[in-house]
């Protein structure tokens, strides 16, 4: 039987330049639309964290209630993104001993050697966000999709770990909690972004999602359908931003006028000699802004951003298996011809990603600066289950997302 109480989920992202609230609901046959949208401009985030929790809380109040008029509905309980440059993600390995007396792998050692590899060694003052369980060996039979019933002495299983500051996680959340909100669950926000812009075949094929933020840019590579990469940088649009009004000796409100107006991610012939007039708002004398110098600092900063990951991935021996290529999202996705810039980084194609498999507001759906409050929703649609077996947040904290990324 259908329950309509547990049919709406809402996606909370408290990003650098916005709060964004998007509201779901699941409907009787398994689907899951968009019905509802609150955003509000962020004062109180820098480079994806909170600093002024008065002026971050004023603005998800905004951004929910206006994502409750939209959608007609009171929110009770949000899933919560969470980004900055102290989330980390790792690979790690668990092994058990198969003691049976016919060596026949059971449900209990999968359980068991799935608990060996969470109980990984970190900093007494880090939290495990999320476990992703990757795939199963066998006596050193490698690609074991699921182990029970074969027989073997051990098993052993790979996971990716993504993890953060115990104290820089729960801001947030007491800042959601004290606006008399529940947080379900919290999610990497690059996780809930490439939940919303891939499909099972890019996930197969395997796929780098980046996510082009103002205050961080964060990215998650998928090979052979499971996570094998994710990464944060503290850099984003402000940085662009930033370097423009320094560069330009202009004020920071300008230079994001410019940026918006007059920027890409790369520099062509077409803009050679060309220049901007720029009226002063205080009766000093018009000046002109060349525009090649314009776009030159911004694409000596996006492409260091993009060539950043590339060298990240390159380590970890990941670039070979995006077969799918790079898609973009985000408020950085906008830049015009960044798309040029990530192919000509990674020499693989590279598209603005569009949300997949969710129906509603189409116009808010195609836009990139909505993937993650979108992501956080379909994540949410996969959790419904483990919710109602569950009332500790911080128990669904160590909970592996394994049915979540077969499923997504």
């Amino acid at each position: 039987m259908f329950d309509s109480s547990s049919a709406i989920i809402v996606g909370l992202e408290v990003g650098t330049s916005k709060v964004c609230a998007v509201v779901g609901e699941l409907t009787p046959e398994g689907g899951l639309s968009v019905i509802g949208l609150g955003q509000a401009r962020s004062r109180g985030v820098r480079k994806a964290e909170i600093v002024d929790p008065t002026a971050a809380a004023e603005d998800i109040r905004s951004a929910i209630a206006e994502a409750e008029q939209m959608a007609d509905v009171e929110i009770r309980s949000v899933f919560l993104g969470v980004s900055g440059a102290h989330i980390r993600g790792f690979d790690n390995r668990g092994r058990h001993n198969i003691v049976s007396a016919d060596r026949e792998i059971a449900s209990e050692d999968v359980q068991d050697v799935i608990r060996n590899a969470k109980a990984v060694n970190l900093p007494a003052d880090h939290h495990v966000i999320h476990v992703v369980r990757q795939h199963f060996l066998v006596d050193g039979q490698p690609e074991v999709l699921n182990p029970v019933g074969m027989l073997g002495a051990q098993l052993e299983v790979d996971v990716h770990v993504v993890h953060g500051i115990t104290n820089r996680l729960q801001n947030p959340i007491r800042t959601v909690k004290d606006l008399q909100l529940e947080v379900e669950d919290i999610v990497f926000t690059g996780v809930a972004s490439s939940l919303a812009v891939l499909t099972t075949q890019d996930k197969e094929l395997g796929s780098l999602v980046i996510d082009l933020g103002a205050g961080a840019t964060e990215y998650v590579v998928y090979a052979n359908g499971i996570i094998k990469h994710t990464g944060v940088l503290a850099v984003g649009g402000d940085h662009v931003t930033n370097d423009l009004a320094y560069g330009l000796k202009v004020s920071m409100g300008r230079a994001e006028e410019l940026k918006i107006e007059h920027g890409a991610g790369q520099v062509d012939s077409s803009v050679k000699s060309r220049t901007i007039s720029l009226t002063s708002d205080h009766g000093l004398p018009e000046r002109t802004i060349n525009l090649e110098h314009l776009r030159r600092i911004m694409s000596l900063r996006v492409t260091e951003i993009l060539e950043i990951i590339a060298e990240d991935l390159a380590e970890a021996g990941l670039l070979d298996y995006l077969r799918a290529g790079v898609f973009l999202c985000g408020g950085g996705a906008r830049i015009p011809e960044i798309q040029a810039v990530a192919e000509r980084v990674f020499g693989l194609p590279a598209t603005l990603a569009r949300t997949q498999s969710i129906s509603g507001l189409v116009a808010t759906l195609d836009q990139p600066e909505f993937s993650t409050g979108i992501g956080l929703v379909k994540f949410g649609s996969f959790q419904q289950d483990r919710r109602r077996g569950s009332n500790s947040l911080g128990h669904r904290l160590k909970n592996t997302l394994t049915q979540l990324f077969q499923r997504a």
